[in-house]
């Protein structure tokens, strides 16, 4: 079940990226139809005004002149509607694009979901229990709380670019640089409390995981409608309207805090009955408060409005990067009580 375990990660990181690939096409395509009809626009323009022009010099006739503005006009509508025909075969090779990657994406998830389980039959237990198993499974939720987003908003869909991109890095990254073969659960870890507060602090960090992306593909959009032009901001030329991204980063982050804040409250009844005390400034118990409070300071912010839109938006990002910390940086540079990270 491991072996298996450790090929279905390595075919979904696969699969992820195919589908990033397929974004990207229906990103690169999927402006096209309106350059395209822009473009016959000034050529009918431009070949009226010289059908106009020759017929005056010409002939001085008005017949004539009125022959060459009609060869002009109906040679303009032939070349509108043959680029026309063009756009639309872009435009649909664009919405093909799309569906493929999203297809694309859920075969990633099911495979990314059916490595966790085989993960956790191997170990006989949840795969929560270091580093790998936590980023494969917060990369999960992240994914699964995407492909819901798209079923109710398809419009986003654009914004699975960014989505798949993280996806492969974190995947990646979990197989190439985290791998931990499985191991029994440390003493401190076998309790009831290690599936309640560990599965709230996985789904809510999936969460924040995914509203991360739309929170950065905002400050990209709003700087672009605003009229930057300079880079990262041309990256979001074809993102949805900045308001709609705002508004899917305040109702993800909206959603899972109360889930982080109950995760942390139950970590620190597990302290409790595991260590004698609810709370010791463990270096992992420092930077969740820290996580917390930078999360409450968004919702707030949000909340007001003297503060900017991007300003809110910017203690998000923060937010996800105390997040990082937390699991990465933790892990890798301090010790402590929770230093479970198997590397």
């Amino acid at each position: 079940m491991s072996a298996l375990s450790d090929q279905l990660v390595s075919i979904a990181t696969l699969v992820y990226l195919l589908a990033m690939i397929s974004h990207a096409v229906e990103y690169a395509l999927g402006n096209s139809r309106a350059r395209a009809v822009a473009a016959p626009a000034r050529e009918l323009a431009g070949a009226a005004v010289g059908a106009v022009s020759t017929g005056t010099v010409a002939a001085g006739s008005v017949a004539a002149g009125d022959t060459l503005v009609a060869g002009g006009t109906s040679g303009g509508v032939v070349g509108s509607t043959a680029a026309s025909s063009r756009a639309e075969r872009t435009a649909r090779r664009a919405e093909l694009g799309g569906r493929i990657a999203v297809g694309l994406t859920a075969v990633a998830a099911a495979l990314h979901l059916a490595a966790l389980v085989t993960r956790g039959l191997a170990a006989d237990r949840m795969p929560w229990g270091n580093m790998y198993e936590f980023v494969l499974t917060v990369s999960f939720i992240g994914v699964a709380a995407w492909l819901t987003v798209l079923v109710k908003w398809p419009f986003l869909r654009r914004l699975g670019l960014f989505l798949t991109l993280v996806m492969v890095l974190l995947v990646a990254t979990a197989e190439l640089v985290l791998y931990t073969p499985i191991v029994p659960l440390v003493p401190a870890l076998n309790s009831y409390w290690f599936v309640v507060h560990v599965s709230t602090i996985v789904f809510a960090s999936g969460l924040f995981l995914l509203g991360v992306v739309p929170a950065a593909a905002y400050l990209m959009r709003a700087g672009y409608e605003n009229g930057k032009r300079s880079f990262p901001y041309t990256l979001a030329k074809r993102l949805p309207a900045a308001a709609g991204l705002e508004r899917l980063t305040f109702v993800l982050h909206a959603f899972s805090f109360p889930i982080f804040t109950f995760a942390v409250i139950a970590g620190a009844i597990w302290a409790e009955a595991a260590w004698g005390r609810p709370w010791g400034w463990d270096p992992k118990e420092t930077w969740a408060f820290i996580s917390w409070v930078v999360y409450a300071g968004y919702l707030h912010a949000r909340a007001t409005p003297s503060v900017r839109r991007s300003t809110a938006t910017w203690l998000a990002i923060l937010g996800f990067l105390t997040v990082l910390m937390n699991l990465f940086g933790v892990n890798i540079f301090f010790e402590g009580l929770h230093s479970y990270g198997g590397l």
